[in-house]
């Protein structure tokens, strides 16, 4: 199981998850995946946590994120990591994009 080996932003399509927010997967194989997730301004990556390792990059936008416990505004450039199974979302405070790499590969995204 894997990507195609290149992705082009003009040519792939978003999923629409809803409530303003929207994923296009970039890349994967079964030990990796890779995701871009646009927000809408005020658009919620609601509380949630998996099996998964996550480590995420700001690409565009403000961003509000709590991992377990913590609490911090990220803005484009900045990033996070997320051990597995650990409770986590983000409110989207400027329209913005994040990238976010999972390992193992997120099945759950494939369909």
């Amino acid at each position: 199981m894997q990507s195609e080996y290149f992705q082009y932003e003009n040519e792939s399509t978003w999923t629409d998850l809803g409530a303003g927010v929207q994923r296009k997967i970039m890349g994967f194989n079964a030990d990796l995946m890779m995701v871009k997730v646009k927000f809408e301004s005020g658009a919620i990556g609601v509380m949630h946590h998996h099996p998964h390792t996550q480590v995420s990059f700001i690409e565009s936008g403000v961003f509000e994120a709590t991992i377990g416990e913590q609490v911090t505004t990220l803005k484009s450039g900045d990033g996070y990591f997320v051990p597995p199974n650990v409770l986590h979302g983000v409110v989207c405070r400027q329209a913005g994009v994040l990238v976010d790499s999972f390992n193992p590969v997120r099945e759950d995204f494939l369909g």
